[in-house]
């Protein structure tokens, strides 16, 4: 057990502190206020989104779609540079502070949908089935929206289905780009279809990305892009993860039959028109954080490899990758973005970035090691924290080993950050970039 004197449980604090000031530094300075104000404009009715220039008087209809946890901080953003000439609608799953005029709002559902879910797509549908070819429509799209806005593609399957389909995806412990693949071709919004239904009209798409830079058409399921993946994709995840089995017999007979609905491809009419322009990622966030800890004194080193890994896999990686850097320089500090993956089990209260860094907890009791995981939507799981923070003193402040190791395999981490006041809450931030792990070495 490491000494706990108060010198040393100072310094553990202290860099506990460090570590939260980093991740703080990073989520105030990634907004998407400054990446609109940077790569949105409108100035004598002409609007710039990134390299695309739109002539607005030349259109009979405006309409914007937000969908995704920053969903009123894009309209907001988007109002701030354009003004009040959009009319749109907004589906969350936080309620705004405030409403931008001519906006109807929808509280969908996260991390499975409700019945405003489906309300909201609906009213999604009806909407853009108005729009013709003098027609502009903006999509914002963010993190959260697979289940903010939901339509099944076939009118058999329930929502208690749906929802019963979403746990399932959820905790197979599959990353999340092949979750996305299933909910695309389940789905009568997502996969391109949203665009499908909004042709013939201009079709401008901005992401606020919460999936890996390569697979932009992840985000949200892809409502707005030629899908990337296939049927064929989807009965090898559904195989890989025995999802079948798992399935409400309503999605699982479409699987059996080999009766999924292929998703529209890049050859698809509905793409002629389209645009997307991704304004802020996980990347952004991983910069910034990189200039925060540069500030402290660290040198500073980013490895993403671990993107989508095993939570526990990933933990022995970065924690071993941290201890040959401080081989070489005594204050280091390794970011990582991305996410982690967990097979959740019933009971617990917790997340994915507290269950990695629990993780950590035992591998780093006693050493000069600080590691903080959390996400940047401010929501870890089924708790109230974005994350946690833990040290070398972490292991013996909860209980020892067996303390620790009950808690990871009850996928219940939040209980333990909570009471030692290790947990890292920030509330909604109204942003999604994906997560950041920030390991300390001094």
């Amino acid at each position: 057990m490491p000494d706990l004197s108060p010198a040393r449980d100072q310094q553990f604090r202290h860099m506990r502190d460090v570590a939260r000031d980093i991740f703080s530094a990073a989520l105030k300075n990634a907004s998407i206020e400054s990446a609109f104000a940077r790569h949105v404009h409108c100035e004598r009715g002409v609007l710039r989104i990134c390299g695309d220039l739109y002539g607005l008087h030349s259109y009979h209809r405006l309409f914007v779609v937000a969908i995704g946890k920053a969903g009123h901080t894009m309209t907001e953003a988007l109002a701030a540079q354009v003004g009040g000439r959009f009319e749109g609608i907004v589906a969350s799953s936080v309620e705004p502070t405030s409403q931008v005029h001519g906006f109807r709002y929808f509280h969908g559902g996260h991390p499975t949908p409700t019945a405003e879910s489906i309300h909201a797509a609906e009213a999604i549908l009806k909407s853009l089935n108005s729009l013709n070819a003098a027609s502009l429509v903006i999509f914002l799209l963010s993190g959260g929206g697979s289940s903010i806005v939901e339509k099944p593609v076939d009118d058999e399957i329930s929502l208690p289905d749906l929802v019963a389909t979403y746990r399932a995806l959820v905790h197979s412990g599959a990353p999340i780009a092949e979750i996305n693949a299933i909910r695309k071709h389940l789905s009568a919004v997502k996969g391109g279809r949203l665009a499908q239904v909004a042709y013939p009209a201009q079709q401008a798409s901005i992401f606020v990305s919460d999936v890996p830079d390569s697979t932009p058409d992840a985000l949200a399921s892809g409502p707005t892009m030629p899908d990337s993946t296939s049927i064929h994709d989807c009965e090898r995840i559904a195989a890989k993860y025995a999802l079948i089995e798992q399935f409400p017999s309503s999605v699982a007979d479409l699987f059996r039959q080999h009766a999924l609905d292929e998703t529209p491809k890049s050859d698809d009419p509905a793409f002629v028109r389209a645009r997307w322009w991704t304004v802020l990622s996980n990347q952004v966030a991983v910069e910034e954080a990189t200039v925060a800890a540069t500030r402290a004194g660290f040198a500073v080193e980013v490895d993403n490899s671990c993107d989508d890994w095993d939570y526990e896999k990933a933990a022995d990686y970065l924690v071993g990758r941290l201890r040959e850097l401080r081989r070489a320089v005594s204050r280091v500090c390794l970011i990582s973005g991305g996410e982690v993956t967990v097979s959740v089990r019933d009971g617990g209260v917790g997340g994915r970035n507290q269950q990695f860094a629990l993780a950590c907890a035992e591998k780093i009791a006693g050493d000069d090691i600080t590691v903080l995981s959390g996400g940047t939507d401010g929501i870890d799981g089924n708790s109230p924290a974005a994350g946690a923070v833990v040290d070398g003193s972490t292991l013996a402040r909860a209980g020892g080993p067996e303390a620790v190791r009950a808690a990871l395999s009850a996928f219940n981490a939040y209980p333990i950050f909570a009471s030692l006041g290790d947990a890292v809450v920030t509330g909604a931030t109204g942003n999604n970039l994906r997560d950041l792990r920030i390991l300390l070495a001094y």
